[in-house]
């Protein structure tokens, strides 16, 4: 049963950053974010709550097996991604800048390569978990610079 509770808190975890940042951006998110001038592959709405579950899942099972094995060293590494995670939505929706989340986001892709890079000989599997991560990133962060350079 403690075995479980290594993939179920990190989980958890996630859930409540992704849910306590989508409280702080939910009135930019309505009255800002539908006037700025976005890329065409710009995915629609309701594909960005799909996408961070499934991510979420994927971190949190990332790291709970880190932890599961015995590999506690990149905890440090895997809270910093999820404060810079955080971090992004009062940068960019709530002050409303974009500048400020591309420097955000751009630390952020830094510090999930790096995760991934790192964990992959401690466990293969908790590396391959950061790929719908690192992928969601590519397309936000050209996402994010579209908006600061057509705003």
């Amino acid at each position: 049963m403690k075995r479980i509770a290594f993939y179920i808190a990190p989980i958890v975890l996630c859930f409540i950053v992704g849910w306590s940042a989508m409280v702080l951006q939910s009135d930019s998110l309505e009255m800002w974010y539908p006037l700025l001038n976005k890329p065409s592959i710009t995915p629609p709405n309701a594909i960005f709550p799909i996408a961070w579950s499934i991510i979420y899942i994927c971190i949190g099972l990332s790291i709970g097996r880190l932890i599961d094995i015995g590999e506690r060293g990149y905890i440090g590494l895997w809270f910093l991604q999820l404060a810079l995670n955080f971090l992004w939505s009062p940068m960019f929706f709530t002050l409303q800048s974009p500048l400020s989340g591309l420097v955000v986001i751009i630390f952020l892709d830094v510090v999930v390569i790096t995760y991934a890079i790192l964990t992959w000989h401690a466990s293969k599997l908790a590396s391959l978990l950061t790929l719908p991560y690192i992928a969601w990133l590519v397309l936000a962060t050209y996402l994010n610079l579209y908006i600061w350079l057509n705003n």
